[in-house]
């Protein structure tokens, strides 16, 4: 143990660095120059050990704290490190990525039981950063606490954010930033690039022993199935499934679905150029970078089942020794992704739709309200949430939304017969509908809103648009302006990768 190690309550465990050895650095980071919590996620922190009403009162356990999430000081029991792994960055593989601004400080058992990551992202260099300094500034950090909260309460499987932290130092960017530090909770921080760094260098049992550690950590009823290789991988591409298509109900776009940025746990990582979608528009790209639109709105299902060939290609020689045998293994599972996908999002939509069994033209119905919808840019959000007064007879909402009502109700007449069809009341589907419609979701334009004002030192705008999400989907007097688009000159939206 360090000699400034100390505790303030985490139990930390260090299976990956015990179990993993040639997939990580040993790394310290940076001594924060005058650490200061400005953010903290109390229910989170609790869950993880982290008694926040005890600490806070406290000046000097509220200094450590701050130095212990900065990655400056070591906590008891840790080992901290940086994981190394490759990737595919918009379709280039590049066979040494890793955390070049990032550190894992361990692994903490939750209050269920689960283990999960303590991970610092903007702690300083290492070993990966190649001509990068290591560090992040205040307003990406806050905006990837945010979003990834909103994701959590959206019930979107995403890692989560445990504090911010700045640094005390100014960070050289176009224009001087503060420093600042993420601390980022996560199942796991395996991605499908980790196994593509020992698979490029032919380290097969090094591909081996990865495996076994994701089952064991990830997939524990998998362990004694037959070719349970296989089985992972099938389990990782129905998490993806899943995971993309909780994205596409909620009108999320990742914009940066690179394979280092996949996690087998099936969480959604790295919130740079993501956005929530205002107008709804399937091909829309939010990321500055992203020319080709790759990683579209409409793209994230091709792009997934993408990831999981590449996936699929550092298993082949755990599956047989035969490589075509291999292949006709995970060719069934590759082929059937997207039906697979459409089923998970057609769940999705039924229940958004208030329909309560299933019926084959359920997909059309769906499909061609959002075709409505793309033709006449009607806001995601709103459109779906207006939907419960229809059933109530109330229509004024939805007719706001439109340029040309006549469309939707043609399509209204089909929508209420099959409500007609439904197993309970159309009336029992309103809460049911409210339930996974949300009314607030983070709107570009206050998301930008609450990472200037917090850049200037005034943390009010956040901490008021964070309270919002963690509830999205129960009304509130006072909110109207969380409810609504961004006004048409500042409907354009464009992010950037990187912190």
């Amino acid at each position: 143990m360090a000699s400034n190690a100390f505790n303030l309550g985490m139990k930390f465990e260090n299976s990956f660095a015990e179990q993993l050895q040639g997939f990580y650095v040993t790394t310290t980071g940076d001594k924060a120059l005058t650490p200061e919590l400005v953010q903290i996620n109390h229910q989170l922190a609790q869950s993880l050990g982290l008694d926040c009403d005890t600490l806070l009162a406290n000046e000097s356990t509220t200094a450590q704290l701050a130095q212990m999430l900065s990655g400056g000081t070591e906590p008891e029991g840790a080992q901290p490190l940086s994981q190394a792994y490759a990737g595919h960055q918009f379709g280039q593989f590049n066979h040494q990525l890793g955390d070049g601004r990032a550190l894992l400080l361990g692994e903490v058992l939750d209050t269920d039981g689960i283990r999960k990551d303590i991970h610092l992202k903007g702690s300083g260099p290492t070993v990966f950063s190649r001509t990068g300094d290591g560090k992040a500034t205040l307003g990406p950090v806050l905006r990837e606490y945010l979003i990834a909260e909103a994701m959590h309460h959206l019930q979107v499987p995403t890692t989560r954010a445990l504090s911010v932290v700045t640094s005390g130092e100014k960070i050289k960017r176009k224009h001087p930033l503060t420093g600042a530090v993420l601390a980022r909770v996560a199942s796991s921080h395996i991605r499908v690039g980790t196994f593509q760094y020992a698979s490029s260098r032919n380290e097969i049992d090094q591909v081996q022993r990865l495996a076994d550690y994701c089952i064991e950590r990830h997939y524990p009823h998998l362990k004694n199935v037959d070719n349970n290789y296989l089985a992972l991988f099938q389990a990782v591409a129905d998490k993806q499934a899943q995971l993309v298509a909780k994205w596409m109900n909620v009108g999320f776009v990742h914009g940066v679905m690179n394979t280092d940025n996949t996690l087998i746990c099936g969480e959604t990582i790295d919130y740079g150029p993501c956005a929530f979608i205002d107008q709804y528009d399937p091909q829309a790209v939010f990321s500055s970078i992203d020319v080709q639109r790759r990683y579209a709105y409409h793209n994230q299902v091709p792009m997934a089942l993408w990831n999981m060939a590449r996936l699929a290609e550092t298993l082949l020689p755990l599956l047989d020794t035969d490589e075509q045998q291999a292949i006709s293994l995970v060719n069934p599972i590759l082929k059937g992704f997207t039906e697979n996908y459409r089923q998970y999002w057609l769940a999705g939509m039924r229940l958004k739709l208030g329909i309560d069994n299933e019926e084959e033209d359920d997909l059309a119905l769906a499909e061609d309200l959002l075709e409505i919808m793309a033709k006449q840019k009607v806001d995601f959000t709103q459109m779906f949430r207006a939907l419960a007064f229809v059933i109530q007879g109330q229509t004024t909402l939805v007719r706001a939304l439109l340029k040309d009502a006549q469309p939707y109700y043609i399509w209204q007449v089909r929508w209420a017969q099959r409500l007609a069809r439904n197993n309970g009341p159309a009336f029992d589907s309103i809460d049911k509908m409210n339930a996974v419609n949300p009314i607030y979701i983070p709107r570009n334009h206050k998301v930008e809103e609450a990472l200037i004002a917090a850049e200037e030192g005034n943390m009010e705008p956040f901490n008021k648009l964070l309270s919002v999400l963690e509830n999205p989907f129960q009304v509130r007097e006072g909110l109207e302006e969380y409810a609504v688009g961004a006004p048409a000159k500042l409907a354009k939206y464009v992010t950037y990768c990187g912190t």
